[in-house]
């Protein structure tokens, strides 16, 4: 959700870009190339940080974010740009978005464009202005956060891409060990408004990426457009009924009555018996203590959009 709109100097700011340089050697320096070329003269300063991996990215973020930054632009994927948001909600620093993973949801949302050229564009010629970030238990996601199955189906396919190499192939036999190893699933507490409901699933999906949504061919897009989360709770509680309903998810044909109970809000409290639980955020994982507070922080980030403010992103098609 899109909110106060201002003017943005780039001529003056203090930049840098936050890139993660743990994988794709040339394409790292094809980007220092153009952001050399294209980008830097048009700055106030220039400054470039790279990360040795994904996973000293939150720190190099929040380092950079104490450093007097006007402008922190992160140039990856989703788990990037949510590094280095969660280092600059709540705080006057500008963030710019840089797509460069394989799904790019947020930037997909905001409308600043699906590749470099395009994303660049918008940041020489931006507005600046505050959107909503999601919270949960005080860590800052973009577009979903998840328990039960997903969690697990990234900590396994960590040890399949070890093991074998990264490969689509790879990706989707992590997904069947995955689920294959899911015994018995989760026995939840939602409290929304002081209302109490319980449920038993496999999988729990809070939603805050409308375009997400929509390429899912899931409902409550327009409901995260207006500021809200969209919670998926999985009705199957076993691998082979999961397995079927990600399937049809997969091919747009999910169905709330079907396969989800669905809640729409900006805050609830998730709960469940084991006080520590794996969460997948934004295509990376953290162990959380339960229970899992979840709110929308309402203009909680400064990002850069396009000034004449026409999205750069491709509409999804029907």
């Amino acid at each position: 959700m899109q909110h106060k709109t201002d003017g943005f100097d780039l001529a003056s700011a203090k930049v840098c870009v936050v890139m993660n340089r743990g994988s794709g050697k040339k394409k790292h320096a094809a980007l220092r190339e153009v952001l050399n070329r294209r980008l830097a003269p048009a700055c106030g300063s220039f400054a470039l940080r790279e990360s040795r991996k994904g996973s000293d990215l939150p720190a190099m973020a929040r380092a950079v974010a104490a450093e007097g930054f006007d402008l922190v632009i992160a140039a990856g994927g989703d788990g990037t740009q949510s590094a280095v948001a969660g280092a600059l909600a709540g705080s006057d620093v500008a963030m710019g978005v840089l797509p460069g993973g394989t799904f790019n949801y947020f930037a997909r949302d905001l409308g600043v464009g699906e590749t470099i050229d395009d994303a660049l564009d918008t940041i020489l010629e931006a507005r600046v202005e505050t959107v909503d970030v999601g919270d949960v238990n005080d860590l800052i996601f973009l577009n979903n956060v998840s328990l039960g199955a997903y969690p697990q189906i990234l900590k396994t396919r960590e040890g399949i891409y070890r093991r074998w190499g990264r490969s689509r192939m790879a990706a989707y036999w992590s997904v069947m060990v995955a689920l294959r190893r899911l015994r018995s699933p989760m026995q939840l507490v939602a409290r929304v408004d002081g209302r109490e409901s319980r449920y038993t699933s496999a999988l729990v999906f809070v939603a805050h990426s409308a375009y997400q949504l929509k390429s899912f061919g899931l409902e409550g897009a327009d409901e995260i457009e207006r500021g809200m989360f969209a919670v998926l709770i999985a009705k199957a509680r076993r691998p082979l009924p999961l397995m079927r309903s990600a399937l049809r998810m997969a091919m747009g044909k999910s169905a709330k009555n079907d396969d989800f109970d669905l809640i729409l809000t900006d805050a609830l409290t998730i709960e469940t018996p084991d006080r520590r639980q794996l969460v997948a955020h934004d295509g990376e994982k953290s162990t959380l203590q339960s229970p899992f507070r979840f709110k929308v922080r309402h203009d909680g980030l400064r990002v850069l959009l396009p000034r004449d403010g026409i999205s750069k992103t491709e509409p999804l098609k029907a």
